[in-house]
């Protein structure tokens, strides 16, 4: 394995995937996903140097990578595993968005000795999906990065014979120790922090040494905890909604890009909120806006955050 520059901004860590999309029980397409597409275009589109860790299958075509690299996305790290499949998920959407998701394949993990040698990074965000990722690898990342940030989902997935998914409990409090940036949905980190109440779970997470807490609510936008204080943090209005999938993805990505300049986290978020309102606008990854619309949405939802300080 050879060594990562120190150049580069964000190194994102998980599982690409091919997901088979349907809505309202019709057959959409097949498109490339996973937080490794979605986290790093968004950052990408935002000027920022994104190399991804991750590992795929035989089916992982060439043009997958043609598109990425077209993209700015820099592949020195990925690993394709001649023998095994390339992530695969069924996502199966109802009128209203509503999720329904099955894992039909799955990669190899990815493990301490696929981390590059002498790694030395502004920022890595973990991103599992089907629980890929080991602990120790995490551990390892931190030391190599300045700022470490997590979107648990696939800690704290559980998958049944057929693949169907569901929340199962995960608690490594000793790994959220060490996590700078957490982001998560709203089952997630009530699963992780076993209380019902948001509030109290984000502060929780927040206890265990995140300087920044975000819980993503679909179309009800976010909450952010930064400083002690919670923000809502209003969805960015998209001209038309054709495809959900990688929201949330692109939300990390575009709030990363920013926080990684050192920029205010509300900020950050409002970006980040931007950055989500365009990719739902065309179906897969392709509805990505350039930096300066990206940055006129994330203006006026600036001008809608609201606050309730402690």
């Amino acid at each position: 394995m050879e060594d990562l520059e120190s150049s580069t901004d964000l190194l994102v860590v998980g599982h690409f995937a091919l997901d088979h999309i349907y809505k309202n029980g019709k057959f959409i397409g097949k498109f490339l996903g996973g937080p490794p597409t979605y986290v790093s275009l968004a950052a990408v589109k935002l000027g920022v140097k994104v190399s991804v860790l991750s590992k795929v299958g035989w089916n992982f075509k060439s043009e997958y990578v043609k598109y990425l690299i077209s993209n700015g996305i820099e592949l020195p790290f990925l690993k394709q595993v001649g023998d095994s499949e390339t992530t695969r998920f069924e996502l199966r959407y109802s009128a209203d968005w509503k999720r329904w998701l099955r894992l039909k394949a799955v990669a190899p993990s990815i493990k301490l000795e696929d981390l590059p040698k002498h790694l030395k990074v502004k920022a890595v965000h973990v991103a599992p999906i089907v629980n890929e990722i080991q602990p120790n690898l995490v551990r390892k990342l931190r030391e190599s990065s300045e700022i470490l940030s997590i979107d648990p989902q696939g800690f704290v997935r559980n998958f049944d014979k057929e693949g169907n998914v569901s929340l199962k409990k995960w608690q490594d409090f000793n790994l959220m120790k060490l996590v700078e940036v957490f982001k998560s949905s709203l089952g997630e980190i009530r699963m992780i922090t076993e209380r019902k109440k948001l509030e109290v779970a984000m502060k929780q997470i927040s206890d265990f040494g995140a300087k920044v807490v975000i819980v993503t609510l679909g179309a009800q936008g976010s909450i952010l905890l930064s400083e002690d204080n919670f923000y809502k943090i209003p969805a960015a209005s998209s001209r038309v909604i054709r495809d959900v999938t990688g929201a949330g993805d692109s939300y990390i990505g575009g709030f990363l890009a920013e926080y990684i300049r050192g920029k205010d986290a509300v900020w950050c978020a409002c970006v980040g909120s931007a950055a989500a309102s365009f990719v739902v606008e065309e179906l897969g990854s392709s509805g990505f806006g350039d930096k300066e619309k990206v940055y006129q949405r994330a203006k006026e939802v600036y001008e809608k955050v609201s606050v309730k300080r402690n």
